[in-house]
């Protein structure tokens, strides 16, 4: 009912559910209850202001600086693939699976893709890319509860999760990849075919 009345602006079921045994209990403050530990330093208001600003201010050239460097991060791609896969690189039988992020759909990326051959993503699908099913879950896992303060240290610390990865973690990521391509396409044709039987 709230999701009809208000939209995407509605709260969520368990947002909901959290608030009503609060209430029950006596609460009556929206807030959320103090908690102990370090206060976040990510979440002030002077970092939440000055990233509404970047983004408000040119959402284009946000995107555009995002393009830039995911296409430097392309063509490292496409020389590690000549250097390390040759068979591949002079068969051109190698294809690229990137999502429908606005950085991979900007111009500059296009072009830069022009001539690689790539899978076509199907929109608001995270379940198929591989990063976000696999790689970023499995980073979280390893990462989840510790405190950075600078960036080296994250990416340092990236760098070393990512060289635990073994062979066969990517074997099974790519099985779990293929199956949920599987997936995907016949939940398609159960659905061009429920289509059909309407018309």
């Amino acid at each position: 009912m709230l999701r009809r009345a208000y939209g995407n602006e509605a709260m969520c079921c368990a947002t909901c559910f959290e608030w009503h045994a609060r209430f029950k209990r006596g609460s009556t403050s929206l807030k959320d209850d103090e908690r102990s530990g370090q206060p976040s330093t990510s979440s002030t208001p002077k970092n939440v202001e000055t990233i509404r600003w970047l983004v408000h201010e040119d959402r284009r050239r946000t995107i555009t600086e995002t393009a830039q460097f995911y296409c430097s991060v392309l063509r490292r791609l496409r020389e590690d693939i000549r250097r390390k896969r040759p068979e591949l690189w002079r068969a051109g039988n190698w294809l690229l699976h990137d999502d429908n992020a606005p950085s991979h759909r900007a111009l500059a990326t296009r072009e830069f893709l022009a001539h690689i051959t790539t899978f076509l993503h199907p929109p608001f699908s995270p379940d198929l890319a591989p990063c976000d099913f696999f790689l970023f879950p499995k980073m979280k896992l390893l990462l989840n509860g510790r405190r950075f303060d600078r960036l080296e240290d994250i990416q340092r610390e990236s760098q070393n999760v990512l060289g635990k990865l073994r062979e066969q973690d990517f074997q099974h990521a790519f099985q779990q990849w293929q199956q949920r391509w599987d997936w995907c396409v016949a939940a398609q044709g159960d659905y061009f075919e429920g289509d059909a039987a309407q018309t």
